[in-house]
């Protein structure tokens, strides 16, 4: 019995992957829970477990004081030297306590303590093992699915692949064989710790280092890599030697190394670029296979990028959904702004165009509460045309601004343009009928002041002839009747005639 006992502890320790000894320790305390459940006592109970004979033995444990405070826990010297004659204050004395009694419900327990104390010693075996390998490349075989995740056996333990972590263009199969990294060790999981990936961008360069041996050897080294699982990675790679060429060590003899990890993920697009410790030359080198014209540094703090490319090689640049230009800029760590020459050309004629142009002050606009004016000025919003180009979206991010009065600026906004509008018509049908010239404006505006009419007053010598008349006592229509348009001479030749 007692071998019989022992050779299933050995046998559960070594499928479990844990020592005898913690399987041991989980029988002495399933023990000492089934005693105490079945005595419902608050003494100290302890348990061992003998070798020899494969029995179980649990124990109450006293302490030996001059005066028991606690009758449960504690016992006096004489009581004490009964039982052993050496015994002493602050010696522990035992009693047994027998186990035949337990029953079968003291045997359940104990059963669900011993299987609780191995899985958390199997846990912790396994998160001891594994947290120091994360990143590691290791071949796993597909086992089941658990709804969109993947349990996946590593031969010593079961590990999990969620659905964020698998490519988009993959399909699995019961039993396939793959390669993956450790992404990392959950110890507070409830099923498998162990997570690992298809779609992180450390499988790349795990491969790399599979199939190239400059990489493995540290010759050529990965500096960065950014990737979007099952469609582009970009790799960064630098040598250590000048003689080795980096980007042709990765890509090998007629692409055979780098066709072999495209084969492994199945198809995905892979971009080898040389680093750049300058950023300038690296963000055109990342942004290939766009050609790039150039390339300025916006804010250095914030690390935002301006990349100018011709007009043919802007959707190149961008890629599909932006793929290419977002995965430039995690490779590089800088934000990127792409424009095409015809884009950069309009902003830089926009913005010459709004340093000449007069900005009108906010208070022209009719209708708008100096209240208003304040919160919009706030905002950094002072003039009408910059108002003007603004959407309701973004002047309802205004503190204060609310949808109606975003109808109410926009209506006083039409109109100060419409009576712009009108106005610029006005004065062209009247430079196009030839009414008032620029010359004879001012002529005009003096006649209308003293109470005369200028309707007739088509240039400047004859609205002079309308201000003479009246000081010869004349009616300006007179004065226009004997003034032929453009002959001043011939209106003093008349006047004589008159008088």
């Amino acid at each position: 019995m007692a071998n019989l006992l022992y050779q299933q502890i050995e046998m559960l320790s070594r499928e479990k992957h844990i020592e005898p000894e913690v399987v041991v320790s989980a029988i002495e305390d399933a023990m000492v829970v089934a005693a105490r459940k079945f005595y419902k006592s608050e003494e100290d109970l302890r348990a061992k477990f003998n070798p020899e004979t494969g029995q179980v033995d649990v124990y109450s444990v006293y302490t030996v004081v001059e005066e028991v405070t606690d009758p449960k826990k504690e016992i006096t010297v004489a009581e004490a030297k009964k039982k052993n004659p050496e015994a002493e204050v602050g010696t522990e004395i035992v009693a047994a306590k027998p186990t035949d009694v337990l029953g079968r419900i003291a045997a359940q327990t104990a059963k669900q303590v011993i299987l609780q104390k191995v899985r958390e010693a199997e846990r912790d075996t396994i998160y001891n093992e594994y947290h120091t390998r994360v990143g590691e490349l290791v071949t796993v075989i597909v086992k089941r699915a658990e709804g969109p995740d993947l349990i996946v056996d590593m031969g010593r333990t079961e590990a999990r692949l969620p659905k964020r972590e698998q490519s988009k263009l993959e399909t699995y199969n019961i039993g396939e064989r793959l390669r993956v990294v450790i992404k990392m060790v959950d110890r507070a999981a409830k099923g498998p710790q162990v997570i690992v990936s298809r779609a992180d961008a450390s499988l790349v360069q795990r491969l790399f280092e599979m199939e190239v041996p400059e990489i493995y050897d540290g010759t050529v080294q990965i500096r960065f890599a950014a990737r979007e699982a099952g469609e582009r990675t970009k790799v960064a790679v630098a040598s250590r030697d000048k003689d080795v060429d980096p980007v042709g060590a990765c890509v090998g003899m007629k692409g055979m190394r780098v066709q072999s990890i495209i084969r492994e993920l199945r198809g995905e697009k892979i971009d080898i670029i040389p680093y750049n410790e300058e950023t300038v030359a690296f963000a055109q080198k990342a942004l290939s296979p766009a050609k790039v014209t150039r390339v300025q540094i916006v804010d250095p703090e914030t690390k935002k990028l301006e990349v100018i490319v011709e007009d043919s090689q802007l959707s190149l640049a961008i890629g599909k959904k932006g793929q290419n230009v977002r995965l430039a800029s995690k490779l590089i760590g800088w934000d990127i702004d792409i424009k095409s020459e015809e884009e950069k050309r309009q902003e830089i004629e926009e913005q010459m165009t709004a340093l000449t142009a007069p900005a009108t002050p906010l208070t022209s606009l009719a209708g708008v509460g100096a209240k208003t004016i304040e919160k919009i000025e706030a905002a950094g919003i002072n003039s009408v045309e910059k108002l003007a180009g603004m959407t309701p979206e973004q002047l309802m991010e205004i503190p204060g601004i609310g949808e109606k009065m975003v109808d109410k600026i926009y209506q006083a906004v039409n109109r100060f343009y419409e009576s712009g509008t009108e106005a610029a018509a006005a004065t062209g049908e009247a430079a196009t009928s030839g009414e008032a010239p620029a010359e004879g404006a001012e002529a005009v505006a003096e006649a209308a002041a003293e109470g005369e009419t200028a309707e007739t007053a088509e240039n400047s010598e004859a609205a002079e002839a309308v201000e003479e008349a009246p000081a010869a006592g004349e009616t300006a229509e007179a004065a226009v009747e004997a003034t032929p348009a453009n002959d001043v001479g011939d209106a003093a030749k008349a006047e004589e005639a008159k008088s």
